[in-house]
């Protein structure tokens, strides 16, 4: 299933010098995603610092555990909310 997770740092709660010493490691979690194929695509957001994720894992219980391997996740520097999706019915079969 894909899941989609947006993401938004704590930065009323944290430095930013804070989350510049975790970036490097952050950055190497994310590549570690996407090259076992859970993460499909990420962007960085242009409204507040953070980013979108999307995942591609057999439930939300796996989303969440691709989660736990960010560094600013587990050091509680980052909101997520964990979105499941499900195709449009609109595309499926008719009549």
């Amino acid at each position: 299933m894909q899941v989609l997770v947006v993401c938004r740092r704590l930065t009323e709660r944290f430095a930013e010098a804070e989350f510049a010493a975790l970036l490097d490691p952050e950055a190497e979690a994310v590549r570690r995603l996407y090259g076992v194929g859970t993460l499909r695509q990420a962007w960085s957001r242009g409204d507040v610092a953070g980013a979108i994720l999307l995942l591609e894992v057999a439930d939300e219980a796996a989303a969440r555990a691709a989660l736990d391997t960010l560094p600013l996740y587990t050091h509680g520097m980052l909101e997520a909310t964990v979105i499941p999706l499900h195709g449009y019915r609109g595309f499926g079969p008719r009549g």
